[in-house]
């Protein structure tokens, strides 16, 4: 029997909201001296991070005020819509490339990630299988082949970009579903084991991947080009102190620290509110991890559970590589910090996500299925 509670998780509603009004200062105070050499406009990043914003929050009250099921039905049609523009990013005449990378579809004068919906749709789709298929008696390659083959598909595309930083957030993803799902550790370690060789050969394959791996794991080694950036990042962070030097006098931002408002907004952050600011942030990603593992513990059936532990998964990994990013420890990945950094399919899709968890709270139960 489904609880008298609030409507939704208002901690979590209260956490994204505050994420995204931090992002929206730190955009502007990253970004304003990049968009006035830029754009001749110091306000063009933050207007259009406001009507990012404004959409996604539309987009978000939508997917709350719905019955989280409805999406269940639709998740194999936002599958494959997905996976059609996954395959247009390849195109060159329709996909965008920059630095490398073809990442991006330009309609209507509009960028758009379509790797962005991708991990959501992988979600929704293993969400909806996996809960199917858990009351059958079935053996481990009929119960997770389809799964696993789908989620290599997206990863597969994904790689063509490349874009190995989003591959590492869905496979991680990927992992935690087959864990809640009931795989056993055995055979958890094996698909882990495969998809580290896969990673591996990926790597060694591509000169500039191989080259990021290498200045994470030794940057006092790596030429100054391939360290700039991670070096930047650090020395931002280290001046901040416990209080930072103010909003707005950050030094990095002044061309020192490329991406300043999008990948490295943390590090700017930093710079400007100390110790106490970083904490804030990371807390708050650690209070939405929190909650989103609660509604997945009280949802009333299999796919809210499933659906709510893969959003939580692509949103808190997400920000667990960026951060780990901007502080050294792991490779350059081209991945935002959700919810603050800079990029409107990254904002909009990430609060449609947030969306989703919220309707799933309004079902939550005493005790669900996976408590």
């Amino acid at each position: 029997m489904i609880s008298k509670r609030p409507p939704y998780d208002k901690v979590l509603y209260t956490v994204s909201l505050v994420l995204v009004l931090l992002g929206i200062i730190m955009v502007y105070s990253a970004g304003a001296i990049k968009a006035g050499e830029q754009y001749g406009d110091p306000f063009f990043f933050l207007k259009k991070q406001l009507l990012w914003a404004l959409i996604g929050c539309a987009v978000m009250i939508w997917a709350m005020n719905r019955d989280y099921r409805t999406f269940q039905q639709y998740a194999p049609l936002l599958f494959f819509f997905s996976l059609f523009l996954l395959l247009l990013v390849l195109v060159p005449s329709i996909g965008v490339k920059v630095n490398n990378a073809r990442r991006w579809i330009r309609l209507f004068g509009i960028s758009f990630q379509p790797s962005e919906l991708a991990k959501l749709s992988i979600v929704l789709l293993m969400a909806r299988v996996l809960a199917k298929r858990a009351d059958q008696d079935e053996s481990f390659m009929k119960r997770f082949f389809l799964p696993l083959i789908l989620s290599g598909l997206v990863c597969g595309l994904i790689v063509l970009q490349p874009h190995f930083g989003m591959v590492g957030v869905l496979l991680c993803t990927v992992l935690a579903l087959c864990f809640a799902a009931g795989v056993r550790l055995s055979h958890l370690s094996v698909i882990a084991l495969a998809v580290g060789a896969v990673a591996v050969l990926f790597v060694v394959t591509h000169p500039y991947a191989l080259e990021r791996v290498m200045t994470a794991l030794d940057p006092t080694h790596a030429s100054a080009k391939a360290a700039h950036q991670t070096n930047q990042s650090i020395v931002a962070l280290g001046p901040g102190g416990l209080l930072g030097r103010g909003l707005g006098e950050s030094y990095g931002k002044l061309g020192y620290l490329p991406e300043s408002h999008t990948e490295f907004i943390f590090a700017v952050a930093g710079e400007e509110t100390g110790l106490i600011g970083s904490l804030i942030i990371v807390s708050l990603f650690g209070v939405f991890l929190w909650r989103g593992t609660r509604i997945a513990l009280r949802a009333p059936d299999l796919f809210g559970a499933y659906a709510a532990i893969g959003i939580t998964f692509i949103i808190v990994v997400q920000a667990v590589i960026n951060l780990g990013v901007v502080v050294g420890l792991l490779p350059i990945t081209g991945l935002p910090l959700p919810l603050v950094s800079f990029g409107g399919t990254s904002l909009v899709t990430t609060l449609f996500c947030v969306g989703i968890l919220l309707s799933i709270s309004r079902y939550q139960t005493a005790r669900g299925r996976l408590a």
